[in-house]
């Protein structure tokens, strides 16, 4: 008999070593990818406040990180912690779908897990860098932003889809490639290339949230934009911050009367 998909997501959400967690993500990927796990389980989800993570970083308001001056190897290192940071809880967030929201058609399940897996990978990459410009994960404070979201829309994967994927997700497809031209002119061309990764696979996971988002509107009767408006304005009103990377979120999944709606949010 497969065993629970759910019950294992849960056992790598909860996992806290960096490494442990990114092998227990793979194992995951490659046993649903097999056939050995079935997406049924008899226990419902519960509420998990503080996920699988290490002790260190220190976690603290944003106002509280450090500078990122990219003209030093010290601000380097710290733009690649905050960005490590990032795809750790891009990870466990992967995970909580997968975990959390049960009755999906299957191929929400392998595309969470291809996700998960695809973030892992990043956390991989830019540790591996952080490394390189003598520091590791756990070395600078960091906030815990992606997880409040998380927990925030713990109970309903129509509001989950719509605010981490398309929102806070997306605003990395807008910012990156000024991080890069930035770093190009820092000469760092190692955390560059890692970069360029990482935003190609971003417009799939984007991508991802969008097509599921769009899924959940059809199968409730809703408008997917009107109702992405209401979302925005519960939950994140003043937070919808320009410019947008325009052609980078169209191939995410963001239409023009989407983007025109953004625009109108972040004041014009």
């Amino acid at each position: 008999m497969p065993a629970r998909l759910h019950a294992r997501a849960l056992d790598a959400l909860l996992t806290s070593d960096p490494s442990r967690k990114q092998a227990a993500v793979q194992a995951l990927r490659e046993a649903w990818g097999a056939g050995r796990l079935q997406a049924a389980d008899p226990e419902p989800p519960r509420p998990i406040e503080i996920p699988g993570r290490p002790a260190r970083p220190l976690l603290v308001a944003p106002r509280q990180l450090h500078p990122r001056k990219l003209s030093s190897p010290e601000g380097r290192a710290i733009l690649a912690h905050a960005l490590a940071h990032i795809e750790f809880n891009a990870i466990n967030l992967a995970l909580d779908a997968v975990y959390r929201f049960r009755g999906m058609p299957v191929d929400f399940y392998g595309d969470w897990l291809r996700v998960a897996a695809e973030e892992a990978d990043h956390f991989g990459l830019l540790r591996d860098r952080l490394r390189a410009l003598g520091h590791d994960y756990g070395d600078f404070p960091a906030h815990n932003g992606l997880w409040e979201m998380a927990c925030q829309t713990a109970d309903d994967v129509l509001v989950r889809m719509a605010l981490v994927p398309r929102v806070l997700e997306a605003r990395g497809l807008d910012v990156t490639p000024g991080m890069i031209q930035r770093l190009e002119e820092a000469g760092d061309p190692d955390t560059v290339a890692i970069l360029r990764i990482i935003f190609r696979d971003e417009i799939g996971h984007v991508e991802i949230g969008s097509r599921w988002y769009r899924y959940c509107c059809l199968r409730r009767g809703l408008d997917p934009l009107s109702t992405f408006r209401a979302l925005l304005e519960r939950h994140m009103p003043g937070r919808i911050k320009g410019p947008f990377a325009e052609q980078a979120r169209a191939e995410a999944g963001f239409d023009a009367e989407e983007m025109a709606l953004l625009r109108e949010l972040a004041g014009g």
